[in-house]
């Protein structure tokens, strides 16, 4: 069966987008865009909320920007085909290899881990995950922890009322800036 992974930065305090509504922060350094490239190849479908999808928008053009460096062009190369599901109620259509959702969150991850297929299923969106995580979908957390405190905004992790014990997979430095902190939800 696939596994459900949560993938994304966090400031320091926990938040994926400050108050402002702004995540410049997490602008990422050559290694941890390496870390994020290398992540991608283990997904098989990306599920994204609507923000996360229209700021991924960037990308679907992108390859044609003669400017891009080699990570780049191989991120485009590797998230551009990438099936991807879109959960929205204010879309009416999605580009590139995107589809909206046609139903709940939970019937989505229940379909695709029955489908034959490989890879991850992968969750973007704070919102997103946060569903996720109260239905107890959410197999692997993974946060590239930034060294800066925002003082609030969105948080990476959801707040509800439901303790989830988790097991340590792994600790990397990403650089000089970022930490990559991996848990597996304990069953």
């Amino acid at each position: 069966m696939r596994s459900v992974t949560y993938s994304m930065g966090m400031s320091l305090d926990g938040y994926v987008v400050g108050p402002d509504g702004g995540f410049d922060w997490t602008e990422p350094e050559d290694e941890v865009f390496r870390y994020w490239i290398d992540e991608i190849r283990d997904v098989g479908v990306h599920l994204l909320g609507r923000r996360l999808y229209e700021t991924m928008l960037y990308w679907e053009t992108a390859g044609q920007d003669p400017s891009l460096d080699d990570a780049q062009l191989e991120w485009v190369a590797l998230w551009n085909p990438l099936p991807k599901v879109v959960f929205s109620t204010t879309l009416s259509e999605v580009q590139g290899s995107a589809r909206l959702a046609s139903g709940s969150l939970v019937e989505e991850i229940e379909r695709l881990r029955a489908e034959p297929g490989r890879g991850e299923i992968a969750i973007g969106g704070a919102t997103l995950a946060a569903e996720a995580a109260v239905a107890g979908l959410i197999d692997e957390y993974r946060a590239v922890v930034h060294p800066v405190l925002v003082g609030g905004g969105i948080p990476f992790f959801p707040r509800h009322e439901r303790r989830v014990d988790l097991e340590l997979v792994e600790t990397r430095s990403l650089g000089s800036k970022a930490v990559l902190v991996r848990y597996r939800v304990a069953r």
